[in-house]
């Protein structure tokens, strides 16, 4: 079971979603109409990898709102996961709990993975730039977190 029945392209339009976000916000796509959405997915908060990415998104935050762009990251911790996480490390992104998963499979991004020889279910780092109008604009995926904030800054000047 691979759980890569959705490839989504450039070109293709956003699957819409509504999830909880931290500080009991809701997060919308639909909310967004009219702004870029960075829309990255890790697979656990307070982990190495993922603190790396989501400092380094928090970092470039000004430069996102200048363009408009809202940063959401997402993952299928609860908000008050996400809520501690945020905190300890003074996040500025805005974090979706997609707890029963139906997001991360929408943007096909729940797949098979495999450590130490055992293989499980989780999710791949991807990315997922969103226009204004909802369309999907670029697809990053098996991200690796040196240098990826740069390329989508870059890709959100290039819209």
């Amino acid at each position: 079971m691979s759980g890569k029945g959705v490839d989504l392209k450039p070109g293709d339009k956003a699957p819409a979603f509504t999830l909880p976000g931290d500080g009991g916000s809701k997060l919308a796509l639909n909310a967004f109409k009219g702004q870029p959405v960075v829309l990255y997915f890790y697979p656990k908060d307070d982990t190495s990898g993922c603190t790396k990415e989501a400092l380094e998104f928090t970092a470039a935050q000004k430069a996102f709102d200048k363009l408009g762009a809202v940063v959401i990251g997402c993952s299928r911790d609860s908000i008050a996961s996400h809520d501690k996480f945020k905190t300890k490390h003074k996040l500025s992104v805005k974090l979706a709990a997609d707890e029963d998963g139906k997001v991360t499979e929408a943007y096909g991004v729940w797949v098979e993975k495999s450590m130490y020889g055992k293989k499980y279910m989780g999710i791949e780092r991807a990315t997922f730039l969103i226009d204004a109008n909802g369309k999907i604009q670029q697809v990053w995926r098996k991200v690796k977190v040196p240098g990826h904030v740069e390329a989508v800054l870059a890709a959100v000047q290039a819209l």
